[in-house]
Order: C-alpha cells, then structure tokens, then sequence
C-alpha cells in the first residue's frame, strides 16, 4: 500500500512551490470614477492621489490636474501639475482622438 501512495505523490502535476492556487480570487475593486472633496470642487480620481479637479482660483475657473500628497491627513495640492483654463482644456479635448491614434501607433 504506501508503494500506491508514493506513486500518487510522483505523478502530481504541480511544477512549482508557490503552493495552492486561489480558484476563487476575490473580485477586483472597481476604481472610482468620480468623488467629491466638498460642494465646490468635483473631484475625479486617475489613479491613486494623481487627480482632476475642477477649481475656482481668483475668480476665475481652472481644470487642475495635479498629483497631491498627503499632510496631516489632509490632501494637499503638490507642484507636479498643470491648471488649464476652460478653452485650453476644450483644445486638449478636441485633441483627444488624434493624441490617441498616435498613442496606438507608437505601442
């Protein structure tokens, strides 16, 4: 009989060590689309504290794409960012599909 089980353990297939495989991983957490930080500034999320925030500054309105750290437990706005104005960000917009074709033929 443990002639029955040393065969048993010969012919398994797992070729590695990292041991048994999650068949039922949990699911991914969807990112967030959009949040707001108060009434005034919709805020939406690219990725982790890189953000896009629509702004008023000295009276005037800006779409401020910035990355923010973190103080205190208050999120700050960092230097790494550009602020455009409403007709600046409507260009960028108009721009997107041929900034994306060029995207897809430089990968």
């Amino acid at each position: 009989m443990p002639k029955n089980k040393k065969q048993k353990k010969e012919s398994s297939s797992s070729d590695s060590d990292d041991g048994p495989v999650d068949r039922n991983p949990p699911p991914e957490k969807k990112a967030k689309i959009s949040t707001k930080t108060d009434d005034k500034e919709p805020t939406w999320v690219l990725q982790g504290k890189k953000l896009v925030k629509v702004r008023e500054f000295k009276g005037k309105v800006y779409v401020d794409i910035r990355e923010f750290y973190e103080k205190n437990g208050e999120l700050l706005p960092g230097k790494k960012g550009i602020s455009l104005q409403p007709d600046q960000w409507r260009k960028l917009l108009s721009l997107g599909d041929e900034i994306n074709e060029t995207i897809s033929s430089m990968c």
